[in-house]
């Protein structure tokens, strides 16, 4: 007969487990999509100064939208800066990847704000990171925050003017944000580029593969901090109507 002593230690031992696994939780940003979260090494840590950096229609976007669908699910608060989509167009588009998001909108769990960078002129690029940094301050209640993309802006700065914002970005991340900035690799020179980089919790770059006779995808994994697992580097994907980023085996992206 086991005694009710023992009964009550095994339920404790169950509370803290599960209280463990909610600390977990919520130490991380899901993207919804398990193989994702899995090369992420569990998901994208709280937090995290995130750069995504890569060529032309490398997938760079949809990965954002992506994380921008796995947060909202996740109960987290979306703020969206983009030179790529209107609030309409991109309902439209993440419908059309199978994300749904305008119950978000509609509830204010997701902003956009919509930035018309053919006005940026050399004079008011800095104007326009400053103004990036105010918006984010003044959202405190919002968790991650995605501009997508830098790359008409930064091309426009002076290095140090970049690496200001960067360092910007990186003290409202120790108070919690999660900021993902997205370039394109052509916007920073290489060793400016090295710099961005240190400054940064991770580093996600997208490229394009020829394999075969197809090109795929590529997401490589450069650089995660305070992941729980262990990362894995690559990651081959398609973007598929309907089903949205379909990840690919690597024996059969090289088929």
């Amino acid at each position: 007969m086991v005694s009710p002593a023992l009964d009550d230690e095994d339920e404790i031992e169950e509370e803290e487990e599960v209280d463990r696994e909610e600390e977990i939780t919520k130490s991380i940003i899901s993207t919804g999509h398990p193989e994702i979260d899995k090369k992420l090494g569990g998901g994208i840590p709280i937090g995290s100064l995130i750069l995504i950096e890569g060529e032309s229609d490398a997938g760079k976007s949809v990965l954002c939208q992506q994380i921008l669908w796995g947060s909202l699910y996740d109960n987290y608060k979306v703020l969206l800066f983009t030179s790529e989509n209107t609030v309409r167009s991109l309902v439209v588009q993440m419908n059309s990847l199978g994300m749904d998001i305008l119950d978000h909108l509609l509830m204010g769990w997701l902003k956009l704000y919509a930035m018309k960078l053919s006005k940026v002129r050399l004079t008011a690029a800095y104007d326009t990171l400053q103004i990036i940094l105010e918006a984010i301050e003044s959202h405190k209640d919002f968790d991650l925050v995605i501009i997508d993309s830098l790359t008409p802006i930064v091309s426009q700065t002076g290095g140090e003017e970049a690496l200001a914002y960067f360092e910007r970005c990186k003290s409202l991340c120790d108070k919690g944000k999660t900021i993902v900035n997205v370039t394109h690799t052509y916007a920073f020179d290489h060793d400016f580029l090295i710099r961005v980089c240190s400054a940064c919790d991770a580093h996600f770059r997208l490229l394009i593969d020829k394999v075969g006779d197809k090109l795929v995808k590529t997401l490589e994994v450069a650089k995660i901090r305070g992941a729980n697992l262990t990362t894995g580097n690559v990651l081959t994907f398609d973007v598929e109507p309907g089903i949205g980023m379909k990840i690919m085996p690597i024996s059969k992206a090289k088929a």
